[in-house]
């Protein structure tokens, strides 16, 4: 494919999706993602904010050293320190890209920069030229571009382009952009900047009123050649273009775009299982190419329409997005080889023995509990034995909770705090209410309650529960997440994991502060 037939897809999960509260990822699970996204053939992984902290700075260093077939790239603020940090992160990738941005908009440079315009583009052509001595690929970014002027914004382009960035993106930082218009905006850039040939132009839309792929993808009807979007639509606020949904539309509506992307399909909904499983933001049922009913017909008449001939409901197959019916892989009487091979096969690879050994553990617990085991849980499974084995000052030893018609549920429990055990018990408007209150007894953690998840792993009245469990404290939010045959269970285990998460207080800076 020539350039121009191709749509670069540049994913900022690790980035932007991670400024979603409570999103905060450890550095082994941002690995994790990497490779995934790597399997996904993504083009760019935007792996950080290098100089944010020292864990984003590892994070991007160690996704640096280890992806070989995607360009890793950090973002920094076009500030000397941002750049050589980033630069430093990206010293051994195969391939390194450094993302520098300025605001450009007038609300942004007066009000936050404190710039005038001469300054902004000084100091914009400063931070390239200096990107450019540390690494060969150089995108830079307008912030709030769609609240710019279009003449400043054809001034600084034309400057950075001079000065050595390769790819220009025009992001929709706060939502404000609405598709004709956008697309008219990269179209008028393309055309009035004399050099705009040596440069790829992206876009990066936020979701904000709702029109991030459509502001997208009039984008790229527009000339627009690189789209940076998420995996679930993950990101601040409303979050970002959902890059499930661009890909299937520039593959389903080739005849309207004539436009291919690098992507393999079929890792999509893998993708979309880990970083959820992961993030703890579950998919909604009904989202686009990856919710569960995206392929579900109940209408009589759609149904007898799919029966006899399926593209009469159906755009595109499920097959083709990583869909597959759910089957049985293992039981009981599976081995730990061949538990270890299917594990691999849907892209978990254990570090070391032990880990694999305790994630063996469980898969025959589960085993004992249900009459099948699907992909999901196994999934399900390693990402609940991996918050486990990650900082765990709280642990839950026993729960036994009491709840019967006509009288108020009752929770008693043990929790061992940095191995000492103690017991609470509880009354509550329900089990759940119990059991949580009953940890608040022993944890004293003064943590707030933001947000309380439930979601049935596979069906069956057998089914593993998947419990979020949102908890803020002094400004900081974090996801815990916990799954079992028993969702009162599941759900003190994931109250328990965000009380440990916030115990361990895991750093994240945003790039906007």
């Amino acid at each position: 494919m020539s350039s121009n037939d191709r749509v670069i897809i540049f994913d900022t999960t690790l980035r932007d999706g991670e400024q979603s509260p409570g999103a905060s990822m450890t550095r082994d699970e941002k690995l994790r993602i990497a490779k995934q996204l790597e399997k996904l053939r993504v083009d760019v992984i935007e792996a950080g904010f290098a100089i944010a902290s020292p864990g984003d700075f590892e994070s991007v260093k160690s996704i640096a050293d280890t992806i070989k077939e995607s360009t890793v790239c950090s973002l920094s603020r076009a500030l000397d320190a941002d750049i050589d940090r980033a630069g430093e992160a990206l010293k051994n990738a195969a391939s390194g890209r450094i993302h520098t941005f300025i605001a450009t908009s007038p609300i942004h440079m007066q009000y936050k920069l404190q710039m005038e315009p001469d300054q902004v583009v000084e100091n914009a052509v400063r931070a390239v030229k200096r990107a450019r001595n540390l690494v060969g690929d150089v995108e830079f970014s307008l912030e709030d571009a769609s609240r710019s002027e279009l003449d400043f914004m054809c001034r600084i382009i034309e400057q950075v382009i001079e000065a050595g960035a390769r790819t220009i993106n025009i992001p929709d930082t706060v939502g404000y952009a609405v598709p004709h218009e956008y697309g008219n905006t990269i179209r008028q850039l393309i055309e009035r900047i004399p050099n705009s040939d040596k440069a790829i132009f992206s876009v990066h839309c936020h979701n904000d009123l709702g029109l991030a792929v459509a502001n997208s993808l009039a984008a790229v009807n527009a000339g627009a050649r690189q789209v940076e979007c998420t995996i679930n639509g993950l990101g601040e606020r409303a979050g970002n273009a959902a890059l499930e949904e661009i890909v299937m539309a520039l593959r389903t509506r080739k005849d309207t775009f004539g436009l291919e992307t690098s992507i393999d399909t079929t890792q999509i909904v893998p993708a979309s299982r880990l970083v959820s499983s992961i993030t703890g933001f579950p998919v909604q049922p009904n989202k686009a190419i990856v919710g569960a009913n995206a392929f579900a017909h109940e209408s009589g008449i759609h149904q007898d329409g799919v029966l006899k001939h399926r593209e009469t409901y159906e755009i595109m197959t499920a097959e083709d997005v990583g869909w597959n019916t759910n089957r049985m892989v293992l039981g009981k009487l599976s081995g730990r080889a061949a538990f270890r091979a299917r594990m691999e096969e849907l892209g978990t690879v254990f570090a070391t023995d032990a880990e694999l050994n305790t994630a063996f553990a469980r898969f025959k617990e589960l085993a004992d509990k249900k009459s099948e085991i699907f992909d999901d849980d196994l999934v399900a499974l390693v990402s609940d034995a991996r918050a486990s084995a990650g900082h765990e000052k709280y642990k839950l030893s026993s729960l036994n909770v009491t709840s019967q018609t006509g009288e108020v549920p009752v929770a008693n429990l043990v929790v061992s705090v940095d191995t000492q055990e103690h017991s609470a018990e509880a009354s509550g408007s329900g089990p759940v209410d119990a059991a949580f209150k009953a940890i608040e007894q022993v944890a004293a953690s003064g943590a707030n309650l933001q947000l309380y998840s439930v979601n049935a792993i596979t069906s069956g009245t057998d089914s593993q529960g998947e419990v979020t469990v949102r908890l803020e404290k002094a400004g900081r939010i974090v996801n815990g997440l916990g799954a079992d045959t028993d969702i009162i269970i599941a759900s003190a285990k994931a109250y328990l994991h965000a009380l440990n998460l916030l115990d361990a207080n895991i750093q994240k800076a945003h790039p906007q502060v």
